[in-house]
């Protein structure tokens, strides 16, 4: 063997081992940055979520003015509730996940009502009770999922004490189209919802999307959205599977209208 190729091998190996320990040095930083991040990132999907949960709540302008953590502890609690019996329950809110739960088929129950396009839901749920300055709850908030266009949409109604007047809709986490089915998170939007009655007076779910525009003193109808008539038929899906037997339904019969008085305050 020449000295040339002898060298010419050696500076392949050399070359290879300069690549593997670059490689290896990388992918620790890259560990260490992931690990390193992981309480960041927790910290910000949990500063999101109480956003969203204050703004269903009709609180984003308290939170703006004394910060969303601040506002978050003084006024909301949350609670587990079972769904097949409206009862609260226990649990710990902090580390549950509902999408989990929801794939455990010992934890979650198949779904009926296939149109909300979910196979599965949790069996318990955390709900949001938001009290005022005085003590008494003037809002709940409950969170939804279901179909939207092209996937599965997360989200929150907020509803006064009664468990029936709206006060807001709000998505956070969906795939839908900007423009057209994303105008879920206009505040606009959002704001149509305040004050509309989800049920009649005989107690049945009443709430609707209403193509072209709900008509003037419909407390029952939300304008759909412009150019999104599949993402607003998901959104209606959604709010009747959730105020439904199947989802919140057992725990608003039991409380509607009782929270401050004979229920919890």
């Amino acid at each position: 063997m020449s000295n040339s190729s002898h060298k010419s091998k050696e500076t392949f190996s050399r070359t290879l081992i300069f690549v593997f320990i670059i490689c290896l040095v990388c992918a620790a930083l890259v560990s260490v940055s992931a690990i390193s991040l992981k309480p960041l990132q927790k910290a910000n999907r949990l500063l999101d979520q109480h956003t969203k949960i204050l703004e269903a709540a009709g609180l984003s302008d308290v939170a703006d003015k004394n910060g969303v953590d601040a506002t978050f502890a003084k006024f909301v609690t949350a609670k587990f509730v079972n769904l097949a019996t409206g009862d609260f329950t226990t649990g710990d809110h902090e580390t549950y996940n509902e999408r989990t739960d929801a794939r455990d088929t010992a934890k979650s129950s198949a779904v009926k009502d296939t149109k909300v396009g979910l196979r599965r839901r949790a069996d318990k749920a955390v709900i949001y009770l938001v009290k005022n300055d005085q003590g008494s709850i003037n809002s709940v908030v409950l969170p939804i999922v279901g179909m939207g266009l092209w996937d599965i949409m997360y989200g929150y109604v907020g509803l006064e004490a009664d468990l029936n007047t709206a006060k807001r809709v709000v998505y956070y986490d969906l795939k839908e189209t900007p423009g057209l089915g994303a105008e879920v998170q206009n505040p606009k939007w959002k704001a149509k919802w305040k004050g509309k009655k989800m049920f009649d007076d005989k107690h049945n779910i009443a709430i609707q999307i209403v193509k072209g525009g709900a008509k003037k003193g419909d407390i029952h109808g939300v304008d759909a959205l412009s150019g999104a008539t599949l993402t607003s038929r998901g959104v209606n899906r959604t709010i009747h599977f959730w105020l439904g037997d199947e989802g919140y339904g057992p725990f608003i019969a039991k409380f509607g209208g009782k929270l401050n008085n004979g229920g919890l305050n």
